[in-house]
């Protein structure tokens, strides 16, 4: 069904160059004489450091890059697969020794120009695929099963063995050291990458990980049913979010000491949402009955109706629209016309583009959704190959994602700590940090910025394990607005008392009062 790490090691792959010429390397135009099997090298260029315009948006902004040997490739492993990807190698001693792969969106077909430039700048050879298919559209799947295990999993494993080929082919050797980095979608290829081919990469940064993605995209299923009329009118009025968020971090914006505007931790929050339940008619500062009840269904998340068996995680308190603009909070998957991401179940399990999701019979879909793409879902908690092999995991999420709900991230961490013999077994390779405040990968009204990629280096080439990781948060004008550091969970920031909260020198990480 797709290759293995075996099936597609590094030593049984055929290139048609002498080994003195590997020792040599080779130059940048003569990499499309690699043979590399089930590949095409499309392209190999030679570009000088300077302004790079994306390929195929003429009005795209123009990416800095250094100079580069820009590889451009197609994989076809299957009959029915056409994975594009694409390798950037800084040239001379602009090239760390590393190697890195990046990682993807959402379900998007196309290239991360952006994540390849910044790749370059910092001295990677730096790898990028398409996952097999062009657009966001689910479907790409109907029809096309290996196209489905393109996009799950095959295409960053082949993206990344042919990468590290292509670049010993150009600098004489391999790379000294492979990193994978990715958010939303990225964090779920790393986490794919760690449990299906722990070979590839001495250590991933796993950022929100969307790892679970079939039950993900149940629960948006049931939060849309949960918030809507059979005839498709919203029972919560949209601008009731903010509303939400805004009290519930009134309520709670102090539980950790500092008045910043950002809840630390909603599992702490005492906050109820009947405190907004109207008392004489409906107004913008409060909740109908009908109101209350369905919101209070998101933060349930969906069970089993027959056995009350928790399918996902529920949206945590201040995640439901920490922003004005209409693409915040939960506006994303409520504010929409029918639940996000349903063609999962039109093209990738049923193959019917006219299934209608309102028929989604709770008693046997979610299971018979799990059996048909489960290989989707990067959820395995035996780490132990990766973990024996020396390899590390950065994970990060921020508490007020709205398309990833942070509980389901700390779930499978927890998970996994269980199956590994426990926090401390877990904390030698593994480590989680929970950003107050950011949102899907970056936004929200807390430091979200952060430099995940540096603290594993330093873990992987140094062995120094991060006990944490400074965040930052800027102003429209660039310039620094705050720092605070995210701390190696269980623990958590706490603010020593003296000097500015805007000033992460002035937190320390501590167990969780909680």
């Amino acid at each position: 069904m797709g290759c293995t790490a075996t099936a597609f090691g590094l030593l049984s792959i055929f290139v048609a160059f002498t080994p003195a010429a590997w020792a040599a390397g080779t130059g940048c135009a003569t990499l499309t004489a690699l043979t590399i099997p089930d590949v095409s090298i499309v392209s190999a260029t030679s570009l000088s450091a300077g302004p790079f315009v994306p390929p195929g948006n003429a009005n795209a902004a123009a990416l800095t890059v250094p100079a580069i040997c820009r590889v451009v490739a197609v994989a076809t492993p299957t009959s029915d697969s056409h994975i594009n990807f694409e390798v950037w190698i800084p040239e001379g001693a602009a090239w760390n020794g590393r190697f890195q792969g990046v990682g993807t969106g959402g379900f998007a077909g196309s290239i991360s120009y952006g994540a390849l430039a910044e790749g370059v700048r910092r001295g990677y050879a730096t790898a990028s695929t398409d996952t097999g298919h062009v657009g966001d559209n689910l479907t790409f799947g109907q029809g096309h099963p290996e196209k489905i295990i393109d996009w799950g999993y095959r295409s960053i494993h082949l993206m990344t063995e042919s990468g590290k080929l292509i670049v010993r082919n150009h600098s004489g050797r391999f790379p000294d050291r492979s990193y994978f980095n990715g958010c939303a979608t990225g964090g779920h290829q790393a986490m794919m990458e760690v449990q299906r081919f722990p070979a590839d990469y001495d250590g991933v940064v796993a950022g929100n990980p969307a790892a679970d993605r079939t039950n993900e995209i149940i629960a948006y299923l049931w939060d849309w049913l949960a918030t809507h009329a059979p005839d498709g009118t919203s029972l919560v009025e949209p601008s009731k979010f903010q509303l939400l968020t805004k009290s519930a971090v009134a309520a709670c914006d102090a539980d950790d000491g500092v008045g910043d505007g950002v809840i630390d931790d909603p599992r702490r929050c005492t906050f109820d949402p009947a405190s907004l339940l109207c008392k004489a008619s409906p107004a913008s500062t409060c909740l109908t009955a009908t109101e209350l009840d369905a919101v209070r269904k998101v933060y349930a998340g969906p069970k089993d109706p027959g056995t009350g068996e928790q399918i996902f995680p529920g949206w945590p308190l201040g995640s439901e629209g920490y922003g004005p603009g209409a693409n915040e909070g939960w506006r994303n998957f409520l504010d929409v016309p029918e639940p996000r991401r349903v063609g999962l179940f039109q093209y990738f399990v049923f193959n019917n583009p006219n299934w209608d999701w309102r028929s989604f019979d709770w008693d046997r879909d979610v299971a018979f959704i799990n059996r048909t793409v489960g290989f989707l879902n990067a959820t395995n908690h035996d780490l132990r190959a990766f973990q024996s092999r020396g390899g590390k995991i950065v994970m990060h999420t921020g508490w007020s994602d709205p398309i990833l709900p942070a509980p389901d991230v700390i779930k499978y961490y927890e998970e996994v700590t269980a199956a590994m013999g426990g926090p401390a077994e877990t904390q030698q390779f593994f480590r989680l940090f929970m950003a107050p405040g950011m949102g899907h990968c970056n936004g929200g009204p807390g430091p979200n910025s952060l430099d995940a990629l540096s603290a594993l280096e330093g873990w992987v080439e140094k062995g120094v394990a991060p006990e944490q990781i400074i965040a930052s948060r800027r102003r429209s004008d660039g310039s620094l607005e705050r720092t605070r550091p995210l701390c190696a969970y269980p623990k958590v920031a706490r603010w020593s008392g003296r000097g500015s909260t805007d000033d992460a020198a002035n937190f320390s990480c501590v167990a969780a009062d909680r």
